[in-house]
C-alpha cells in the first residue's frame, strides 16, 4: 500500500488550483457589487433582533440603492464595448 502524505496531497493540486488572472480581475471588477451586498446584509442584520428605527429603515434604503448602483455599473462595465446587431429593415 502506498503511502501520501500531506505535501504530496497538497502539491498535487497546486497547479490548476490557482485562479488564473482573468478570473482575478473578474473577481476585482465585482468586488463594489460585493462589497454592497455586505453593507445590505449588515445593515439588515442590525434589526433582527429588535424593532427598525427609522434610522434603520434609511440605512437599509441607502444599502439597497448602492447594491443597484452597483449592480448597474457591473453590467453597464462588462457590456461596454460589444456590439449590438441593429434592428429593423
Amino acid at each position: 500500500m502506498d503511502q501520501i502524505t500531506v505535501a504530496d496531497a497538497v502539491t498535487a493540486f497546486a497547479p490548476w488550483l490557482e485562479p488564473t488572472v482573468a478570473e482575478l480581475d473578474a473577481v476585482e471588477a465585482e468586488m463594489p457589487a460585493i462589497r454592497a451586498d455586505v453593507e445590505l446584509l449588515d445593515a439588515q442584520l442590525i434589526t433582527l433582533d429588535r424593532t427598525p428605527t427609522e434610522l434603520d429603515e434609511r440605512r437599509i434604503r441607502r444599502a439597497r440603492r448602492r447594491v443597484l448602483a452597483a449592480r448597474r455599473d457591473l453590467v453597464n462595465h462588462t457590456t461596454t464595448g460589444i456590439e449590438l446587431p441593429e434592428v429593423g429593415a
